[in-house]
């Protein structure tokens, strides 16, 4: 019997992770790629900065870090924000590249490195005339285009891929802009209230709207009724870079949040050059209690309107009826007698 095979074309694009040597090499303890070394040092990126029109060239190094050679598809790609975490990550070689991954072109497609050794490859950076200012992350992708199947009744194969990170900045006006969007507040109330504790989720999305990388930070604000402060924290669980028109959904969790009470949720966020605010109103009712309480007073309301309809509705007398009497009969008139 045939096994079906799954295909997670999943890139472990562990450029974000840092390797001790060769200085921040993105490694996955097979195979690293990072940017030749040049005179003066090694370098941890490919930091670059180029006006629109002109072309840069530089070199990628594969290492080999097993006792067998290994082949590798090699290709730019643009770099992105992860929607959840706003993580650091890379296109798959099937996706549409616009920016780093259509400008740059390795010499080779395909490398296949020694066991232990390794190969530079130079690749060439052209930037159109009519790309636009400021930052344009990518990577220089080394792909093994080797399936690992697992074992099992339902087998799982995955693709692994290492990528050296491109930081590209095109000549011109650049302006940092954040955003902060779509902010809700939802409550989680014990079944009884005062039983249990009451917290709370609090989504947003932070969106750069400019056209340089961020490095935000997220300030966030709760307030009950009467201006009472309930909640004043910085967020640690923001994007240490948040890339040119990226937008990450964030959720920070609330503990202790009130069970009753009627205010506002105010998130902050700023960067160099840039800051914006959204808020949110929010209230805080034991929901399950509520209704309890709504059906007993609805009950009640209809119990009182049915009592007092009853004793509202007067009595009618009946008056008796006349007793039916003989009809007078009218005279006949006579005709009158001649003479």
């Amino acid at each position: 019997m045939r096994k079906p095979y799954v295909l997670l074309l999943g890139l472990f694009l562990l450029a974000l992770f840092v390797a001790p040597a060769p200085a921040h090499a993105a490694d996955n303890g097979s195979w690293s790629v990072y940017p030749a070394s040049s005179e003066v040092a090694a370098r941890p990126y490919f930091y670059l900065s180029a006006d629109p029109g002109t072309t840069i060239e530089d070199k990628v190094v594969v290492a080999n870090r097993t006792g067998q050679p290994l082949s590798f598809r090699l290709y730019a790609a643009d770099a992105y924000n992860t929607a959840r975490d706003g993580g650091f990550a890379v296109r798959t070689v099937q996706e549409k590249q616009r920016g780093v991954g259509a400008w740059a072109k390795p010499a080779k497609s395909r490398v296949t490195v020694p066991a232990h050794g390794r190969v530079t490859v130079p690749f060439t950076l052209r930037v159109p005339e009519g790309a636009e200012p400021g930052d344009h992350p990518g990577a220089l992708v080394a792909l093994d285009e080797r399936i690992d199947r697992g074992d099992g009744s339902l087998a799982l194969g995955v693709q692994r891929a290492v990528a050296a990170r491109v930081y590209l900045r095109v000549g011109g006006p650049t302006l940092p802009a954040i955003a902060v969007e779509h902010v809700h507040v939802v409550h989680h109330q014990p079944l009884v209230p005062g039983l249990g504790d009451s917290t709370a989720t609090i989504s947003y999305t932070l969106h750069n709207t400019g056209n340089v990388t961020l490095d935000p930070k997220v300030e966030l604000r709760a307030e009950g009724l009467f201006g009472r402060t309930l909640l004043d924290r910085n967020l640690s669980r923001v994007p240490s870079e948040l890339l040119p028109g990226q937008r990450v959904h964030l959720a920070e969790p609330w503990r202790g949040a009130p069970q009753l009470d009627w205010g506002d949720v105010t998130l902050t966020a700023s960067a160099t050059d840039t800051r914006n605010s959204e808020s949110a109103s929010f209230f805080a009712l034991p929901w399950p209690a509520a209704v309890v309480l709504l059906v007993v007073a609805v009950a009640g309301v209809v119990l009182v309107v049915r009592a007092r309809r009853g004793r509202a509705l007067p009595s009618v007398p009946v008056r008796p009826s006349r007793p039916a009497g003989p009809t007078p009969s009218r005279p006949r008139s006579s005709p009158s007698a001649r003479p």
